[in-house]
């Protein structure tokens, strides 16, 4: 029982997923706010042109 524990606590594996996995959640979040500030900004231009045209 004592050698599976060592074995388990020597792989990395796990850890490294669940880091890897942690990072692309925080990207995920921060491409999404960054995409919502743009689209709110774009309809707005998009919005000027629009009244303007009309």
């Amino acid at each position: 029982m004592l050698s599976v524990f060592r074995r388990l606590m020597r792989n990395h594996d796990g850890a490294t997923a669940i880091e890897y996995t942690l990072i692309a959640s925080l990207i995920a979040v921060a491409a999404i706010v960054a995409m919502g500030s743009v689209g709110t900004k774009v309809n707005t231009v998009l919005s000027n042109v629009a009244s303007t045209i009309k």
